[in-house]
């Protein structure tokens, strides 16, 4: 099996359309991670104001924009910054309310011209201002939002081009009958199991460059100051959901994909395993919005949508470890069970060659 999947990646590596689509993905998602630094406009900030003077802000930073807002008392402060009416409310000049944590450089901005405003006045030292959150917080969301649905389209695109590459190279040494040379040699379950292995490595070569560009890229560019705590987590996860995942469509492809010998029949009879991934996908894309939700939360226990929903989830919201091991239990079997499956389709079909086989009279044969 080993032999086999060196030979599958050997002959895949060294090919030019892998070098060329390797380095057009690194190079597009490194672009991907500089895009908010290039795309992003000028700064501008609403402030409110309760029972307080406006600060000079626009001294400090005259490339920013301002607008200040007055407020009769606290309780209407408090709604107009968790409806996002405001950045920020100056309250009795010695407390700012904020929805989560102010940004960085609101707060500095704030901190710093208090501080110079009072030392101008009284010619004293002076308590910085306090930060008091009225709403959850909520400073890591919009980076866990992208980050989410960056790996949906990911983990889709990679898991989807590997199977298909999984499945076209069945056909092919079918169609050839190379297969019937390779299996006087090999097992079935070691041919099978080797091409999935194989190609599997290459997967895990695409989505680590992505990792190591999309993550180098972030650093370079600063938006990494914005990732949530435990991206190390995140990072292992998804390599590890993206290995349960291919190994359930790949085994399951290239069951399918022996029932026939013409590469013009693979859309056909892929199309249910397709159809299933892209179900997954849809799911994956809706738990980026609502990763707490019901829907999400259920079929993130339910293989194989799990692949793709549960990383999305851990991505978008903390979600407790033994949910996470749960699904991750429950996917092992599915790609346990699946794997039999796989190889008793794969070891009646492969050989079968002339016209398409059905899966039923497979299942049934002896």
């Amino acid at each position: 099996m080993m032999l086999v999947a060196r030979r599958e990646i050997t002959t895949q590596i060294r090919t030019r359309s892998f070098v060329i689509s390797l380095l057009v993905t690194v190079v597009v998602v490194g672009a991907l991670a500089f895009a908010p630094k290039l795309f992003d406009g000028p700064d501008s900030y609403t402030i409110g104001t309760v029972n307080s003077q406006q600060l000079p802000l626009e001294a400090a930073a005259p490339d920013i924009e301002f607008e200040w807002r007055s407020f009769p008392d606290e309780a209407a402060a408090t709604r107009a910054v968790l409806d996002g009416d405001v950045d920020a409310v100056l309250v009795d000049g010695a407390k700012v309310f904020t929805d989560g944590q102010i940004e960085t450089e609101l707060g500095v901005l704030l901190q710093s011209t208090h501080r110079e405003a009072k030392l101008g006045a009284a010619g004293v030292q002076i308590a910085p201002l306090q930060m008091e959150s009225v709403g959850a917080d909520t400073r890591y969301q919009a980076a866990r939002t992208g980050i989410a649905v960056v790996l949906v389209l990911v983990l889709f695109m990679l898991i989807l081009g590997q199977v298909m590459m999984v499945a076209m190279g069945v056909v092919e040494e079918k169609g050839s009958r190379i297969v019937e040379i390779l299996l006087s040699s090999v097992r079935p379950w070691q041919l099978l199991g080797g091409k999935v292995i194989g190609l599997g490595v290459l997967g895990l070569i695409n989505l680590g460059a992505i990792l190591v560009a999309g993550i180098g890229a972030s650093f370079a560019s600063g938006f990494a100051a914005d990732f949530p705590p435990g991206m190390t987590g995140i990072v292992a996860g998804v390599l590890v959901w993206f290995v349960l995942g291919y190994a359930f469509f790949a085994t399951l492809g290239a069951a399918l994909a022996s029932l026939v010998s013409r590469q013009e029949e693979v859309g056909n009879v892929m199309s249910p395993m397709t159809m299933l991934i892209m179900a997954a996908y849809f799911v994956a894309f809706y738990a980026t919005t609502d990763p707490t939700g019901t829907l999400a939360t259920i079929v993130s226990f339910v293989p194989p949508f799990s692949s793709m929903v549960m990383p999305v989830r851990m991505a978008a919201t903390e979600v407790p470890l033994w949910e996470v091991a749960a699904s991750a239990g429950l996917m092992v079997l599915a790609v346990l069970a699946i794997l039999a499956f796989g190889a008793k389709v794969y070891e009646r079909a492969v050989l079968r060659t002339g016209a398409r086989v059905k899966l039923g009279e497979v299942l049934r044969a002896k």
